[in-house]
């Protein structure tokens, strides 16, 4: 059951809350901290399985699985994110998550996400999202640094 995108999505902006859900990030490089970070500071509950971290994640308030992804791990998890470096590990991710129809963003395959995720801009209980539906991230963080400047 692979999952197919349709060139010309349109997505719906969310603001989700996530405090103490569980929530699976599978990879533990720099993209993954700063999803990771995101999500703690979001107040989620994190797992992070990975079979190597960076040293930052000891700092984090995480679980930590040193270990390859199984689609076990996804188990009780409301969101999944495939973060490694590892285009297949990515892609099984999001077949498992699918599977068991737990939204799933994949850091290197924007046709295998169900959901993105904004640039943000966080200022006490304000937050701005900015998104150019995955096209152009460079373009949403320069954009979003733009409105940084301004407020």
């Amino acid at each position: 059951m692979e999952k197919r995108r349709l060139w010309n999505v349109a997505y719906y902006p969310i603001f989700l809350e996530l405090a103490a859900k569980p929530v699976l990030v599978v990879g533990a490089g720099k993209v993954a901290l700063r999803k990771a970070k995101g999500l703690i500071e979001a107040g989620a509950a994190v797992t992070i399985v990975a079979p190597r971290v960076e040293p930052e994640f000891a700092r984090l308030a995480v679980t930590v699985r040193l270990r390859r992804f199984r689609s076990a791990d996804l188990r009780g998890a409301v969101l999944a994110f495939a973060a490694t470096d590892d285009r297949r590990v990515n892609h099984a991710v999001m077949l498992a998550a699918c599977r068991l129809g737990i939204p799933v963003n994949v850091a290197d395959a924007r046709d295998e996400c169900s959901f993105i995720v904004p640039a943000r801009i966080t200022r006490g209980n304000i937050q701005i999202a900015i998104s150019t539906s995955g096209e152009s991230p460079r373009l949403a963080a320069a954009l979003r640094r733009k409105i940084e400047e301004n407020l």
